[in-house]
């Protein structure tokens, strides 16, 4: 499998696995609490990823990380807002809902990215096509809402 097959491949499993992590984290959530599943998901995501690192270790070890600007931190940071919406977004307003808001705004946010260069990334320009994808996902964002 080439490399872009490869992510392609994993990409999709991570899709499979986050739709499974959001029913899973709301029902916790609603057993537990929403920031009490939220942590806790956290930890044995952090369990997992930690006892990988012994594993695969490919770099000078998680330390240093401390040692890199805070704005590179900001993965954790948004890590921890998406488990915690997604242990309270959906007994609210559905999981199918909960998942499509998320994507609708992952692929906006990473559109302003590429178009930006944000981050540090290369630049690749919205074009019409983009343009008109973002609103069909942003009208079908609105469309799961309805019940």
């Amino acid at each position: 499998m080439s490399g872009n097959a490869g992510a392609v491949a994993f990409a999709l499993v991570a899709g499979v696995a986050g739709s499974i992590q959001v029913v899973v984290n709301a029902t916790l959530g609603r057993r537990i609490g929403v920031v009490d599943a939220a942590a806790f998901g956290s930890v044995v995501a952090m369990l997992v990823l930690v006892t990988a690192t012994v594993f695969v270790r490919s770099g000078d070890g998680v330390t240093s990380a401390l040692k890199q600007p805070a704005w590179l931190w900001l993965g954790g940071v948004m890590g921890a807002l998406i488990v915690t919406a997604i242990a309270y977004s959906p007994p609210r307003i559905g999981v199918f809902a909960t998942i499509g808001i998320i994507v609708a705004g992952q692929l906006v946010m990473g559109a302003l990215i590429d178009a930006f260069g944000l981050f540090g990334v290369e630049r690749i320009p919205l074009h019409p096509a983009r343009v008109t994808g973002l609103v069909f996902l942003a009208a079908g964002a609105l469309l799961v809402l309805r019940r």
